[in-house]
């Protein structure tokens, strides 16, 4: 069981580039987002980035290097997005919360939900390179509800922590791809009623493994 107060150090970092390389992340970055990683060529990265396509494979090798890239920059950015506003509000009990609105402030303006959902779904199973940046992200974010839930003092955080995960994932999706713009609200009462919830005492600890035991 884990005794984790802080979160967890980011996994990712800004890749180190050239002027050329920075152009060419920045265009792919847009243009996968925006349109799909299957949609969007190399000639047309190149071209958005005014520049030539081999210049992209000198600097990246693939397209499924760029598109690792263009996940893992995403991931740092977000994972500096996500600590910046955990280090502004020092309530253990709320910082749970500040998770969700750290999400509906990277989210504002994009309707395309999670880059690491949409890069999983079109590539990731037939990458390990896309794959592997998708569930180091995935698995942050869960040690990050379990190290949150620890310092809020929650009941069993690993199991807590692993649920909170599993409302912020659905959240994702289920306000992008299920159409529902209400997600973010409900997840945030899902979260405020597990805040709420009295820890359990030692008295109830121990009716509760008699009952078990009967």
């Amino acid at each position: 069981m884990t005794t984790a107060l802080e979160p967890p150090t980011p996994v990712f970092s800004e890749p180190e580039l050239t002027p050329a390389g920075h152009s060419l992340l920045d265009a792919a970055s847009e243009l996968f987002y925006a349109r799909g990683i299957r949609a969007v060529g190399v000639d047309l990265v190149a071209l958005e980035a005014g520049t030539t396509k081999k210049t992209l494979y000198d600097r990246f090798g693939s397209k499924d290097r760029l598109v690792a890239q263009y996940l893992t920059r995403r991931g740092a950015r977000w994972q500096h997005h996500v600590l910046e506003l955990l280090a502004a509000r020092p309530d253990p009990r709320r910082r749970v919360l500040t998770v969700f609105d750290a999400l509906e402030e990277w989210h504002a303006g994009q309707d395309r939900g999670c880059a690491f959902v949409n890069a999983y779904a079109e590539v990731g199973a037939g990458d390990d390179a896309t794959r592997d940046v998708v569930r180091r992200e995935k698995e942050w974010m869960r040690r990050l509800f379990v190290a949150l839930a620890a310092g809020a003092g929650l009941p069993a955080p690993e199991a807590t922590g692993a649920s909170l995960h599993l409302v912020y994932e659905g959240t994702l999706v289920l306000s992008t791809a299920g159409g529902r713009p209400s997600a973010l609200t409900e997840a945030r009462a899902t979260v405020e009623a597990v805040l709420a919830a009295p820890a359990p005492t030692a008295e109830r600890a121990c009716e509760d493994c008699e009952n078990e035991g009967s």
